[in-house]
């Protein structure tokens, strides 16, 4: 590929950006799983669900984003070894973290509705095994549309591209609508609840305890509403561009989308760094242990 090629600057763009935050994808993941398993005040079943997608957002730094370099910078390079391991590897690996962050993240958001419609049924019906036994779920049905993918692209399953597009794109649309469905029915809850607070003025004790468990509940669900809108601002693109495959094909699609494509898959990338961010700035608990972690590693001036 020479400098003249219009997909030349593309990769060079996207090698540049990935290689900057595979590192802080990597170093903010490490230091909010430590934070996550060092807050003990966070709910068992909120801390297990955010622990899952910590790990696969550590994942893509460890392991996407360098495979995804690899993939571009072989693109570049003139005469290069014709090998397909590492596009192999890419998808196998991408394809995983990518689903389990989707059910991940639709885990999260059926965790707080729970939480806010069952109320003290909740602790009750979600024990901690069963998000366990969820998240276990999760990784492995992740693990299976990986191998789909995988078997498409070495020729052992007889379906086209555009076929698999349509599935995977079927799917995380389901999970996107999903939560967001579910995200409507929190607000109305939460207002409910803050309507019927309100109300209360007489029972001074009861609406303490009311108010302080109401307000628990809705900082939850706003952290991981946040999660949740910033998931969607970084997969939707790539999610036209399974669409864009699966209406006009592979070979129809204009060197304009393939231009854009790597920037779609960068920007999926970005929300692995994305992520440990929302945590800290939206839910006390982690943002503190976090400032703790760095208190410890920052040499003291004093």
């Amino acid at each position: 590929m020479t400098e003249g090629d219009p997909y030349y600057s593309t990769y060079i763009t996207n090698i540049v950006f990935n290689s900057f935050f595979c590192y802080t994808t990597i170093m903010l993941n490490i230091i909010t799983i430590h934070a996550l398993r060092k807050t003990s005040s966070l709910p068992k079943n909120l801390k297990i669900l955010l622990l899952s997608l910590a790990v696969s957002d550590l994942g893509v730094g460890l392991l996407c984003q360098p495979l995804y370099i690899a993939r571009m910078v072989v693109n570049l390079v003139p005469n290069a070894e014709n090998s397909n391991t590492h596009i192999v590897l890419f998808y196998m690996v991408g394809q995983l973290l990518s689903y389990v962050s989707f059910f991940g993240v639709t885990a999260l958001t059926v965790d707080r509705f729970l939480a806010i419609h069952l109320h003290l049924r909740y602790q009750e019906l979600v024990t901690h095994k069963r998000v366990v036994a969820v998240v276990i779920s999760i990784w492995v049905f992740s693990a299976f549309l990986s191998f789909l993918s995988l078997t498409e692209k070495l020729g052992w399953l007889t379906v086209n591209q555009v076929t698999l597009s349509a599935v995977f794109a079927s799917i995380e649309v389901s999970c996107l609508i999903t939560s967001a469905l579910l995200y409507c029915k929190i607000y109305l809850a939460v207002r409910y609840h803050a309507n019927q607070i309100h109300a209360l003025q007489i029972q001074q004790e009861a609406q303490n305890g009311e108010m302080a468990n109401a307000a628990r509940l809705r900082k939850s669900a706003i952290g991981t509403f946040y999660v949740y809108l910033v998931f969607l601002a970084c997969y939707l693109p790539n999610i036209c561009g399974y669409f864009a495959i699966m209406i006009f094909g592979m070979t129809s699609l204009s060197t304009t989308v393939w231009v854009l494509l790597p920037y779609a898959m960068t920007l999926v990338f970005l929300n692995s760094s994305l992520n440990p961010l929302i945590y800290c700035w939206n839910m006390r608990h982690i943002r503190h242990a976090v400032l703790d972690i760095l208190r410890k590693m920052l040499p003291s001036h004093n």
